[in-house]
């Protein structure tokens, strides 16, 4: 258990598929902190975008008048934290192909990204007890996380890890739609101006393809775990 006013935020990385959210939600449960996914933020973006009948690639004024004046919060009595849009939970809805293949295009646009960057800061200030996961949150969001790590994993992995989502979901897919689209997403990702899928310097690089997600878990709870059971006065950096 987190000491009292002690502050520690743990930033998870990576590209589509990687792993990260439920890694992160897995690993807040084990460690007793609160998880942020931040990826739903933006699904739940488009989603509420695409009910609006917005063209995301070509309306960005409207996207950009929609993000300044709808509420992404979550419901954090749930576990895992539900998403909701305007007081509509659209948790059910940020998997669905239209959202996976028009994601990329909003989180591109500055203006959204500028609202959500904020809301993800106050959300670390309100949980000082924080494992947030996504693609620029030790880069952009937090980049004085107390401790930081970046998964990746082949390209094939992901979208059989995708898949299996979908599956449990009871959701249709085809894998080899799936990787394309990973592909396409990690290009969209890593080559925008503004918060692009990158490694930071300070931040641990995994490579999950050969690892079960278990695996995961465990190695990285075995790096932040001396930070909790550290006094709040010395805990380490």
């Amino acid at each position: 258990m987190l000491p009292r006013m002690q502050r520690l935020i743990v930033t998870l990385d990576g590209p589509a598929g990687s792993g990260k959210s439920t890694v992160a939600r897995r690993l807040a449960a084990r460690l007793g902190l609160d998880f942020l996914d931040t990826g739903a933020m933006y699904r739940g973006l488009t989603a509420q975008a695409l009910a609006r009948g917005i063209d995301v690639q070509k309306e960005g004024p409207l996207l950009v008048e929609l993000v300044r004046h709808v509420e992404v919060r979550f419901d954090w009595a749930a576990d895992p934290p539900r998403l909701l849009v305007d007081g509509k939970d659209l948790t059910d809805r940020l998997r669905d192909r239209d959202v996976t293949d028009a994601v990329s295009a909003v989180s591109a646009e500055p203006a959204v990204r500028d609202v959500l960057v904020e809301s993800q800061r106050r959300i670390g200030r309100e949980h000082p007890g924080l494992v947030t996961e996504g693609r620029d949150q030790g880069s952009v969001v937090f980049p004085d996380a107390e401790l930081k790590f970046y998964l990746d994993a082949s390209s094939q992995v992901r979208a059989k890890r995708r898949a299996g989502q979908l599956r449990e979901l009871g959701k249709p897919f085809d894998l080899e739609s799936i990787r394309q689209s990973i592909v396409a997403r990690d290009h969209a990702d890593s080559t925008r101006k503004f918060g692009p899928l990158i490694c930071p310097d300070d931040a641990d690089k995994i490579d999950t393809s050969p690892m079960t997600l278990d695996e995961v878990v465990e190695y990285i709870e075995a790096k932040v775990r001396p930070h909790l059971d550290a006094p709040a006065e010395e805990s380490p950096r």
